[in-house]
This record gives structure tokens, sequence and C-alpha cells, in this order.
């Protein structure tokens, strides 16, 4: 499985062909995502966006989650990062997006949603909509680590699909 370099390097590579954009609205990775993204000289040309929506306020203000996903799912879960990726996609000029939310640790689990819990979500073209859990191990820079690759791979693998598919 190639580093997050790498797999920066070839999304890069299939936006930059297809002239499109990627926005993407994190909260436990904190925009590291972006910051991977525009890591990476020229990336003006292929990523629009970050949105740190760290509280459920700003999801709420940022992304438009509703309170009402919040209030009966938690800002970790299926409901909550499908918004976030409708929210970023909506608020942007980009054409697909990736939402990260999740629990980092060391502290925050529960029973139901233990540390290294991570959903994740992505939008893109024709109404294409994902959405995944993920249970990382590690302590939190691991889990946060983990979470980046995995986002970055999720969008990866659709855009290599849609480009031989």
């Amino acid at each position: 499985m190639p580093g997050i370099a790498a797999r920066v390097a070839a999304l890069a590579e299939h936006l930059l062909a297809r002239g499109e954009y990627l926005a993407c609205a994190e909260s436990c990775t904190g925009g590291w995502v972006a910051k991977v993204c525009t890591d990476m000289p020229g990336s003006s040309g292929w990523f629009e966006r970050g949105f740190v929506t760290y509280t459920n306020l700003a999801k709420q203000d940022m992304l438009g989650v509703s309170a009402s996903t919040l209030e009966a799912h938690g800002a970790v879960s299926e409901a909550t990062v499908r918004e976030m990726a409708e929210g970023a996609l909506a608020r942007s000029a980009a054409h697909w997006s990736l939402a990260i939310s999740g629990v980092a640790g060391p502290g925050g689990g529960t029973p139901d949603k233990p540390v290294g819990t991570v959903w994740m979500a992505w939008a893109g073209p024709d109404d294409w909509r994902q959405a995944v859990v993920y249970h990382f191990e590690g302590d939190r820079e691991m889990v946060r680590r983990q979470a980046v690759a995995a986002a970055l791979q999720g969008l990866l693998d659709r855009l290599d699909a849609v480009s031989t598919g």
C-alpha cells in the first residue's frame, strides 16, 4: 500500500487530468488531509479548499450539517459525515469531496464508538456517494495518520474505477 505522499501524487494526477477539484471536510484529522494535499507544489490546480470543522457548531455553520442529525447520531456517524461531504461540495467549487469525523483518543471513546472509530464519506459527480467506518488501532497520532491515508485511498479508488470503467 503506497504512503500518503504517493496517494496525494496519484490523486493529483487524476484530478489534473480531469480538470477537477477536491474539497475536504475534516474533524478529527484537524486539516491534515488539506495539509498533505497542499504540501505538493501546484496543488492549487486540483485542491479547492478544506474545512476544519472540529466542533458540532462548526459542522453546522460551515457545512450545513443539521442539528437534528448531530443530536440523533452524534458527530462520529455515517449520517454526519455524509452531510459533511455534501456540505463541502455545496459550499465550494469542487467536484469531489471527502469528510472525516472520528474518535482519535486518548479519551472520548464510548462502548458504541471506542477510540479509533472513524467515519468517512466521499461525494462526487453523478451523485456518487459512499461512507465507510474504520476502527483504527494505536495512539492519537496513529489513528489520525491512518484516517488521512484511508480517506485519500477511498477517493483514489473511486477515481481509478472511473478512469478504467
